[in-house]
């Protein structure tokens, strides 16, 4: 697996979508969303783990960032 930060902001959310592999060969999307910026004084954080499993780190982390950017839409 990568060592590469996927992290990027969207509608007032930083998004940081991340992809673990398990000892099967699947890659589990995790996410994490933080809404407020660094000089909020208490910035809130959302912890997503195993939202779904895939072949490849790639799949994972394009499913992490899609669902975070419909988590945003839906309830921001």
């Amino acid at each position: 697996m990568q060592n590469i930060e996927h992290h990027h902001q969207y509608n007032g959310y930083s998004i940081s979508p991340s992809a673990h592999q398990l000892s099967d060969g699947w890659f589990a999307a995790n996410l994490v969303l933080v809404r407020g910026g660094p000089l909020d004084a208490d910035p809130v954080s959302y912890n997503f783990y195993a939202l779904d499993y895939f072949d490849n780190e790639t799949q994972a982390l394009g499913h992490a960032t899609t669902w975070a950017r419909d988590w945003v839409d839906n309830r921001g």
